[in-house]
């Protein structure tokens, strides 16, 4: 490969400010809070969230939200300069989701930094993220620059933190950092960054870089799979598209039906809330292409994959977590959606 400082191999965004995320990342600050014996309480101060919202797992939230727990956390803690650290320890790849899996079943380094900056925006990451290539040495830029001032040290280190995790469930006591340089004062005791990634950062750098060993990027990683890592592209893919074409009453319908899908409203009870008629909210969605139902189906659908790729779950518990009286009437409803039986689609995720 030809010499290039700067050459981008993937690159992405901090992400669309509007665009809605679970409040599983909530919950998980929330908990580190508590552990360190601060009330949950004051995490969700001047978010508009209540404690009912942060026990509804299939809740979504604004990336304003989460950047205002952060800010509360951070307040609360003063005293702890690498806790953005321990918040990133707890970002487990299946707390992702489709994107978690796909990153765990990437055949090689190369294949999952693409993956991850390709769909970055499934995940709860804040910090841009560049990858280079400079004559076969691969490195990493994060960029913070975008995060408010109050929380960016916290959130730089979370989703360096975060990075790390993934790299270390993918590849179990592999150590393939060159050198880490970071823009961020040395604290005195740097124990949990090198318990983190195997060395001392180099710190009061002027960029936020990462440099892998020679070599890392074609690595084959023991849990690869291609063809299970290509289908769940594919669903990222899918769900990326629908996370950003969905906008205006739409997005606001399909929200409210995410808030409840074990017991989705009516029509007639999501137009109340929106103070508008039964008749009005069904023409302002015809005049956005779509209707009350296909946004339920979108809803199910979506949510539906997402439980069918986690170990463990039964059709009937998925069955009632979706609303559905049965496993049978969720089969009928899969099958309708996607072509396949649930049964057919997860083997694509698990092995016998």
């Amino acid at each position: 490969m030809t010499a290039s400082s700067d050459r981008p191999v993937g690159d992405t965004a901090v992400g669309d400010a509007a665009a809605s995320r679970s409040i599983v990342s909530v919950q998980l600050l929330v908990r580190l809070a508590q552990d360190y014996g601060v009330d949950g309480r004051t995490c969700l101060q001047h978010t508009g969230l209540s404690s009912d919202d942060l026990a509804d797992a299939h809740r979504l939230i604004d990336p304003a939200q989460e950047l205002q727990v952060a800010t509360n956390l951070v307040e609360a803690l003063p005293d702890h300069p690498t806790l953005g650290l321990e918040a990133g320890k707890r970002y487990h790849l299946g707390i992702y989701g489709v994107w978690g899996f796909a990153l765990a079943t990437a055949p090689t380094p190369r294949a999952l930094a693409d993956i991850a900056l390709r769909y970055l925006d499934l995940s709860f990451a804040f910090v841009r993220f560049k990858l280079a290539l400079d004559q076969g040495t691969a490195s990493v830029t994060l960029d913070d620059q975008a995060i408010p001032a109050p929380v960016r040290p916290f959130m730089l280190q979370r989703d360096f933190a975060a990075m790390v995790n993934a790299l270390t469930e993918v590849m179990p006591g592999a150590r393939p950092f060159q050198r880490i340089d970071l823009a961020l004062a040395s604290p005195q005791d740097t124990t949990a960054y090198e318990a983190l990634c195997g060395q001392r950062p180099r710190f009061g750098q002027p960029r936020h870089r990462i440099t892998f060993m020679d070599g890392f990027l074609d690595q084959a990683l023991p849990r690869g799979d291609a063809l299970i890592a290509r289908a769940c592209e594919d669903h990222c893919r899918r769900l990326l598209d629908r996370q950003r074409q969905r906008n205006g009453l739409a997005a606001q319908v399909r929200d409210r039906l995410l808030r409840t899908p074990h017991r989705m409203p009516s029509l007639v009870r999501v137009a109340e809330e929106l103070h508008l008629s039964e008749r009005s909210l069904r023409r302002h969605l015809q005049a956005e292409d779509t209707c009350f139902r296909a946004l339920a189906d979108e809803v199910r659908k979506a949510l539906a994959i997402e439980l069918l790729t986690k170990a463990g779950l039964k059709l009937d518990e998925i069955a009632g977590r979706l609303g559905y009286a049965d496993a049978g009437s969720f089969i009928h409803a899969f099958k309708r959606w996607t072509g396949e039986s649930p049964t057919q689609f997860r083997r694509q995720f698990w092995k016998d």
